[in-house]
């Protein structure tokens, strides 16, 4: 057995750490560019602290999922500001483009030099700019992860920018971030961590350290995220999902995905679609089409046990079936009023082209069974 692990160098969790984060940037220098989602207001009170602390911040807002030419943007507010380092403040779209303008103000060029799959996809050779993330929504993970996922929209398609240079120096989880995040977005993302634990777990690439993480997140967030969704100040359970979140982001860099996400960064790229509710309509759907695939085609394969003890973990029961995961998964999407696709804005016309570029994904590639284009299509109908 071979396996390689790595996350951010150094992991600050817990409520109200948030406090702390003066004194853990002050080493690096005095100039600080936090990248934002769109509205700068809630960074107000971390640039204060960082005031406090005699550096000074200057925020850097982007909005939605960023693209390409936010991080060219980025990078060069960052020169002309000065920074000696930035900080990821946000969602994981205002985290992902920290990670990439931090990466790309030490390598020459342009993104699309060291873009997957559109880009010439160069390696990252020098160690980023340092940079720390706060994520203030449980689901993406993007803190602990070593890609920036990133839309190149003359081209339809979301790809990341990928390097171990890129993880983060500190990532710092406050759950008290989330206790304002509204219902609807508390479970689109929870289902993104709910997704990537799921998927990381039944892989092709897994391996024990990320088994661990999975196997104690995905009761967690079967426990936790409905609590979330139906109590937002239930501090409780949304530190188990920063937790869940935090653990999903490290399995995912550590390990893989599957289908899920093939499919969801695909549609990402081709329609404005939050991410986790893409996610959250697919998940059920590709976990019944790898079940049935890998019955029929490879039914001594470990990962139909692993899907196995993934429904005992969310249902609780310990007679449950491989199916009874899926049945769950089903309604919790259903009792959180989540999107279908269609009302995402995918069409029928749209599956050909979608499934195409899904099945270059790199994600795709370690779904636990190659589906066929029939399976493909009945994944996209039923979603």
């Amino acid at each position: 057995m071979r396996f390689e692990f790595a996350t951010a160098t150094q992991i600050v969790f817990g409520a109200g750490t948030r406090a702390e984060v003066g004194k853990l940037v002050r080493p690096w220098g005095q100039r600080a560019l936090i990248v934002t989602g769109q509205s700068t207001a809630r960074a107000e009170p971390l640039c204060e602290t960082l005031r406090v602390a005699g550096v000074t911040a200057e925020c850097f807002p982007v909005a939605g999922e960023p693209a390409v030419a936010d991080i060219q943007r980025g990078v060069a507010r960052a020169r002309e500001f000065g920074a000696e380092m930035l900080l990821g403040f946000g969602g994981g779209g205002a985290i992902d483009a920290a990670k990439a303008i931090a990466g790309l103000l030490t390598n020459p060029g342009d993104p699309l030099d060291y873009l997957e799959v559109v880009g010439a996809g160069k390696p990252l050779t020098c160690p980023a700019l340092p940079w720390l993330a706060i994520p203030t929504t449980a689901g993406t993970g993007a803190e602990v992860t070593r890609n920036a996922v990133l839309s190149v929209p003359e081209r339809n398609v979301k790809v990341s920018l990928r390097s171990p240079h890129l993880l983060a120096r500190i990532a710092l989880v406050d759950p008290e971030l989330t206790l304002d995040l509204p219902p609807s977005l508390t479970a689109s993302t929870g289902f993104d961590a709910l997704t990537q634990l799921l998927e990381a777990y039944v892989c092709s690439r897994t391996n024990p350290m990320t088994d661990a993480l999975c196997a104690a997140g995905l009761p967690r967030v079967a426990g936790a995220l409905p609590r979330a969704f139906c109590d937002g100040h239930d501090l409780a359970a949304r530190t188990d999902m920063a937790l869940a979140s935090l653990w999903s982001g490290i399995a995912l860099a550590n390990a893989g995905l599957g289908a899920v996400h093939g499919f969801a960064g695909a549609i990402g790229g081709r329609f404005s679609a939050p991410h986790g509710a893409v996610c959250a309509a697919l998940l059920a759907p590709v976990m019944a089409a790898n079940l049935g695939a890998l019955r029929a085609r490879a039914p001594q394969h470990p990962s139909l046990a692993r899907y196995g003890d993934v429904a005992r973990w969310l249902t609780g029961r310990a007679e449950a079936t491989a199916d009874d995961g899926v049945v769950w998964v089903a309604a919790q999407h259903a009792a959180m009023a989540l999107p279908k696709l269609a009302a995402l804005g995918v069409a029928a016309s749209d599956f050909a082209e979608v499934m195409a570029q899904a099945q270059q994904a790199s994600s795709m590639k370690a779904n636990p069974v190659v589906l066929t284009a029939d399976e493909l299509t009945a994944v996209l109908a039923a979603a």
